[in-house]
């Protein structure tokens, strides 16, 4: 994504807030936002780990 998209983005989230909206509440909605583009980039390339495989590998960690 461009840099010039990304503040758009930025921008229409700052206007969504409450004016008392802290830095730490920004922050906190710009981390949510990326982490929600990474996860639909990564399903549009096919990046995914489905249910059974999820439940096999913490089942290893869990000992179970």
């Amino acid at each position: 994504m461009g840099r010039a998209k990304e503040k758009e983005e930025v921008r229409k989230l700052l206007d969504t807030l409450p004016e008392e909206a802290s830095f730490e509440d920004i922050r906190y909605h710009i981390y949510v936002q990326q982490a929600v583009r990474r996860g639909l980039e990564a399903a549009e390339r096919g990046d995914l780990v489905d249910q059974d495989e999820i439940e096999r590998r913490m089942s290893k960690w869990l000992g179970e």
